[in-house]
């Protein structure tokens, strides 16, 4: 039985071409809530301590609410990491228990850039990925700076993986070439 001794080629070097988080400013209504809420909380311990001669002024204790409901959201938004290398989009996220969720780029089939005013006026937008994953059909990277950049350099990286592992997009039409609908 013949064996093949000839060495495997070798994968090209794996390298990072971006990193980077969601931005806060996608929280913006919900910090501003939080604001709110601490303002309030602030004025009703103040009329309620003046009321009752200093006594109220546990109330104050209160606006550890908002303050831990900013710090969580805040933490979690920055425990999300995109890493997009030359093979593959790597998204880590979480803060106690940790996942990583890995999208080979040869799988991306299409991408869409979005910008809405707010996130542009900020240098921000949105980048949507259609794949051909099972586990995720769609990858989403919310309000990522630079997004113009990182949408060329996702078009360029899948499609040099394409030709890498020689993978190809097949469309198949519901019309043959002579523009007959096919049954």
């Amino acid at each position: 039985m013949p064996t093949d001794d000839a060495p495997m080629p070798s994968a090209a070097a794996e390298t990072t071409l971006w990193s980077g988080h969601t931005s806060q400013w996608v929280h913006f209504w919900y910090y501003f809530f939080c604001i709110l809420l601490a303002g309030g909380i602030s004025f009703a311990a103040t009329v309620f301590g003046l009321a009752t001669a200093g006594v109220g002024m546990l109330g104050y204790l209160a606006l550890v609410i908002p303050f831990f409901m900013w710090l969580i959201r805040w933490w979690v938004t920055k425990s999300t990491t995109y890493e997009l290398t030359t093979q593959r989009l790597r998204i880590r996220a979480g803060i106690l228990n940790k996942k990583v969720d890995e999208l080979e780029l040869f799988r991306v089939r299409d991408y869409t850039m979005e910008q809405p005013l707010l996130l542009r006026m900020v240098g921000l937008g949105n980048l949507t990925m259609i794949t051909t994953d099972a586990t995720t059909p769609t990858v989403a990277m919310r309000a990522i700076p630079g997004v113009e950049g990182v949408r060329e350099k996702l078009r360029n990286a899948v499609q040099n993986e394409r030709d890498r592992k020689r993978v190809r997009q097949m469309d198949v039409d519901s019309v043959d070439d002579s523009g007959t609908a096919l049954h």
